[in-house]
């Protein structure tokens, strides 16, 4: 059997897993991928706010545009009155589905092991 040796902390700069995780392990990450994933098209910044529960207009901006910066999502201000501003997924963004629904799978699965997750783990169970 291999061993691994490591020299110290795995840092996001010298691990591109715990970067990704990091950014996907914020507090709305996770409900506006799955709000964006399961839009039929674009979304208005307010149906996004609407369905993703009660985060801020602060906070949704702000994991917006991380997820822009990053890549996954694309972001189409329209010149109208009032201003109208849609987001959807690129295929980087789209990618994310697989490995996502994996996660989804494991934590059904899972997740009542894992201390802290009892409470949450009636969510993943399929009807």
């Amino acid at each position: 059997m291999d061993t691994i040796e490591h020299a110290g902390a795995v840092t996001e700069n010298e691990c591109p897993i715990v970067y990704l995780l990091g950014l996907l392990s914020t507090r709305w990450a996770l409900p506006v991928l799955f709000t964006l994933h399961q839009a039929k098209g674009p979304v208005r910044f307010g149906q996004l706010q609407r369905s993703v529960g009660r985060v801020t207009q602060k906070e949704l901006t702000k994991t917006l545009r991380e997820f822009e910066a990053r890549g996954f999502c694309l972001r189409k201000v329209y010149a109208e009155v009032p201003p109208r501003v849609e987001y959807s997924l690129t295929p980087l963004g789209e990618s994310l589905r697989g490995p996502l629904d994996s996660l989804a799978g494991w934590v059904h699965e899972h997740g009542h092991k894992v201390s802290g997750c009892e409470s949450h783990s009636n969510r993943f169970k399929q009807n």
